[in-house]
């Protein structure tokens, strides 16, 4: 029986070899927004995982939008020479397309890395001014913004391009706008963090405005042949936040802006958030916006983990790409593992060909542990 994971798909004009993505994974691990040594080793190893799609992690559009001081950033000359260094690298020895997902983190910036206690930065600790549609703080403890003034709107807008011209100089396959997980363009449509009274706050259609005027100016900019598209929160998981019914009326925005696809997460607005946490517990929310916005191409995300739980999701039509992120952290090979068990084909650099089950006995035996789990 033929693969549903293992089918391709297009979008724009690039061609995926399969529905498998490796969502993008914020490392804390960059100098003033560089990559790393460590950026290099992460990437290319993941280019080889056997997903047709490798999305490098969040990716600041200025400075001060940073989550925390080892945040990757797109925002200088420094920052495109040392990502499109590690790119030419994974273009050279991988075998994955290749994106990134560009954001600002708003009033969640200026914080600690996760292993630090990832909380507000302390004035020992060379913290920032954080911005965000209202001066409301994340949380207990946390810095209060500054309101965004209409500078402030333009000159972040600004950035988003000026950061998606450096994203299409490196030659990226993919461009995504990070509008979720409790960052800027997110707090502008959760009434949770946007308490504005212009033309930027209130209602859902004003809420939207900010997201969709930068993501209609990239439109503008990105090349038609590469994808273009956004993670978007499919719940704030509060009665006062988002609603997945609002969620698909911003996928319906985007798809009329021209994006090529939505990856629906869900969260990360509020630290009151009450999350039912499962497996797949956020692909309802991507299965909602497929059915409500036909036409556009919808990945789901949110522990996805085993390779038939993934063939479920895109067999049934709930969702036409999952992507992972912990899930290649433990196996950074889990796209081969996949093809076993599905019987399917994937790409792999010639120097581990031997590695095939068609050329070693030994890929038989090594599924039994791991099928309990899955």
């Amino acid at each position: 029986m033929t693969s549903a994971l293992f089918q391709p798909i297009t979008l724009a004009g690039i061609t995926l070899a399969n529905r498998i993505v490796v969502s993008p994974m914020c490392q804390y691990s960059a100098d003033d927004g560089c990559a790393s040594p460590w950026h290099l080793a992460h990437l290319v190893s993941l280019a080889n995982s056997g997903a047709a799609l490798l999305m490098a992690e969040a990716t600041a559009v200025e400075r001060h939008g940073r989550i925390s001081h080892g945040d990757l950033g797109l925002y200088s000359d420094a920052n495109e020479d040392a990502l499109a260094a590690v790119i030419r690298e994974c273009r050279r020895f991988g075998q994955a397309k290749l994106g990134i997902q560009i954001g600002h983190a708003g009033r969640k910036a200026s914080a600690e890395r996760p292993w630090e206690g990832g909380r507000s930065l302390n004035a020992e600790q060379d913290p920032w001014e954080t911005i965000a549609p209202s001066a409301v703080p994340f949380g207990p403890n946390w810095a209060t913004p500054r309101a965004m003034t209409v500078g402030d709107l333009e000159r972040v807008r600004d950035a988003f391009l000026a950061t998606a011209r450096r994203a299409c100089r490196i030659g990226f396959d993919a461009l995504e706008l990070h509008g979720a997980h409790g960052y800027l363009l997110h707090e502008f449509l959760s009434p949770l963090a946007n308490r504005r009274d212009d033309r930027y706050g209130g209602s859902l259609e004003n809420r939207m405005r900010y997201p969709l005027e930068i993501a209609r100016a990239v439109r503008e900019i990105w090349p038609r042949d590469r994808m273009l598209g956004a993670r978007i929160t499919g719940s704030d998981w509060t009665e006062d936040g988002i609603t997945p019914d609002e969620a698909v009326r911003f996928a319906a925005a985007l798809k009329e802006a021209g994006l090529d696809y939505v990856c629906v997460s869900s969260g990360g607005v509020s630290p009151a958030a009450k999350i039912a946490l499962g497996p797949g517990y956020q692909v309802p929310f991507a299965a909602a916006v497929k059915r409500g916005v036909p036409g556009l191409v919808v990945r789901a995300v949110g522990l996805i983990a085993a390779p038939r739980q993934a063939e479920a999701i895109v067999a049934r039509g709930e969702a036409d790409q999952v992507a992972m992120a912990r899930a290649f952290l433990d196996d950074p090979h889990w796209g081969w593992r996949a093809a076993r068990l599905l019987g399917a084909e994937v790409a792999r650099p010639p120097q581990y060909d031997r590695a095939t089950p068609k050329l070693w006995p030994g890929a038989a035996y090594l599924e039994e542990p791991r099928e309990a789990a899955d």
